[in-house]
């Protein structure tokens, strides 16, 4: 059979979800011919998901007639054909609607396949010396579980170009069930490693992801220090697809001291670096928590390209960190502020303030949004389930940015207390005396970018008045013990 010298690299899409053909540019002349099999520039342009192959199989098979299948695998595929000419058929055995549904066409040189996990593969050998060439995204492994469809099921009615009783067939695949018979293939749950899995983000991020169908491992430094090189690429990576790094340290005045500045760069800074570096060797995907801190606080709101111009030593390591993060093809860079979850943070100083009637002077010039962890953690699992174009996001709660100050009086407004009892007062004024780090005037984020996803950050008065209610309540429910 002839090759066809003048096709052009193109994609097809097919009847199965995500299952695509491509037609290949093959190069020729009497001396023989030459293809470009796989290049992913050009290949994930015209939709190949970016699915990170490990492994690299070739079947080669004597004779005509050989048929294998249908074996449905735990990994991605991506098929062609090195020499000869085969018949592939692929049924969806997926848990799903699309169940069942059929695809066949040839393979030769000039064509090749991008089959999904859970969609059963077989092939049938029309020329002699046919060499069956893949691409897989895992390790083949002694345990990794199958779904198997006979090659004679009735239901999907695949016409062999071979009839199988003139076919070549192995006795295990002749035993395979009926479609009938047939567990559907269950849908890959992607597993998220979850650093700092015990601070705000993270028990936020813990809660979320089962929710969002994927399955969450926590750790913190006592079962993984991001800063020790060694630690990490001895960490078992095989059962990860996503990192969300929400370790950090945040002491921004400590970071100022000879003992807190080391401790800063390690966590802010070379932690993300050894993050990104076992993302790109494992092809997964690196989600990084990054800070407004990053900015001086001069041009907001903050969109998402502006240059970094830290102010002090916290805002110059997580700079760093982000330039690291920056570096691995899959990331997602979620640059907030003003972080308000489960434990201490600024409204939960306030509401406790408040209960005690102590009266606060609190800043009034510096000013940005308040980022509640429910919506942060579920703005950071929108990017990663929709099809959001990797690199750099903003996210914060919308609503009019506010002063310290502001939000102080709307703390105390909410718990019933008198808000004239917070007296705004100047940075300058607050810190005089103090050793401490510069603060950005301005943290307001820009979120346009993310909203453009199609993630719509909730209102910031409203989360806050929730917020309260919340702490209120079990602040009563502990009173009354």
């Amino acid at each position: 059979m002839a090759l066809d010298y003048e096709k052009k690299l193109a994609a097809t899409a097919t009847p199965i979800p995500g299952f695509l053909v491509f037609d290949l540019t093959v190069h020729g002349d009497n001396r023989g011919w030459f293809k470009e099999n796989w290049q992913r520039a050009k290949m994930t342009a015209l939709g190949l998901p970016d699915f990170g192959p490990v492994q690299n199989n070739i079947s080669f098979n004597d004779e005509v007639g050989v048929t294998r299948g249908i074996h449905a695998e735990p990994w991605d595929k991506f098929i062609s054909v090195a020499t000869g000419r085969v018949f592939g058929a692929w049924v969806d055995l997926r848990e799903g609607p699309s169940f069942g549904t059929v695809f066949t066409c040839e393979i030769d040189p000039g064509v090749a396949v991008y089959v999904p996990r859970g969609v059963g593969n077989a092939y049938q050998t029309l020329e002699p010396n046919t060499a069956y060439s893949y691409l897989v995204n895992a390790h083949w492994s002694p345990e990794a579980k199958y779904t198997f469809l006979n090659l004679a099921d009735e239901t999907v009615a695949i016409n062999w170009p071979i009839p199988l009783s003139e076919a070549i067939l192995s006795d295990k695949d002749k035993g395979h069930p009926r479609l009938d018979a047939v567990t559907p293939f269950p849908p890959a749950a992607p597993r998220v490693l979850v650093t700092g899995a015990h601070g705000q983000l993270g028990r936020a991020l813990m809660t979320q992801l089962p929710e969002a169908g994927f399955v969450p491992v926590g750790v913190d430094l006592d079962e993984l220090n991001i800063a020790d090189r060694a630690s990490v690429e001895a960490y078992d990576w095989s059962g990860v697809d996503i990192i969300v790094n929400a370790a950090a340290w945040t002491n921004v005045d400590g970071a100022e001291t000879p003992e807190g500045r080391p401790q800063a760069w390690a966590a802010n800074a070379t932690g993300p670096s050894n993050l990104a570096r076992v993302a790109t060797k494992h092809g997964l995907t690196l989600v990084h928590i990054s800070s407004e801190y990053t900015f001086d606080g001069t041009h907001a709101p903050h969109t998402e390209d502006e240059p970094p111009s830290p102010l002090g030593v916290y805002g110059q390591s997580k700079a760093g960190g982000d330039a690291a993060v920056e570096s691995t093809p899959r990331h997602f860079l979620v640059r907030t502020s003003w972080v308000v979850g489960a434990g201490k943070n600024f409204v939960a100083t306030m509401a406790d303030l408040a209960a005690r009637g102590i009266a606060p002077k609190v800043v009034d010039d510096q000013i940005g949004r308040l980022t509640f962890t429910t919506d942060l953690a579920a703005g950071i699992i929108h990017l990663l389930s929709s099809d959001a174009p990797w690199g750099t996001y903003n996210l914060s709660n919308e609503g009019t940015p506010l002063s310290w100050a502001e939000v102080a009086k709307q703390v105390f407004t909410l718990t019933g207390h008198d808000p004239d009892a917070v007296t705004p007062i100047s940075t300058e004024e607050y810190f005089a005396g103090k050793s401490v780090a510069a603060r950005p005037a301005d943290s307001t984020l820009d979120l346009s970018k993310i909203e453009g996803t199609g993630f719509q950050p909730p209102s910031m008065d409203r989360r806050l008045m929730e917020y309260v209610a919340q702490f209120s309540a079990l602040h009563l429910g502990h009173s009354g013990s």
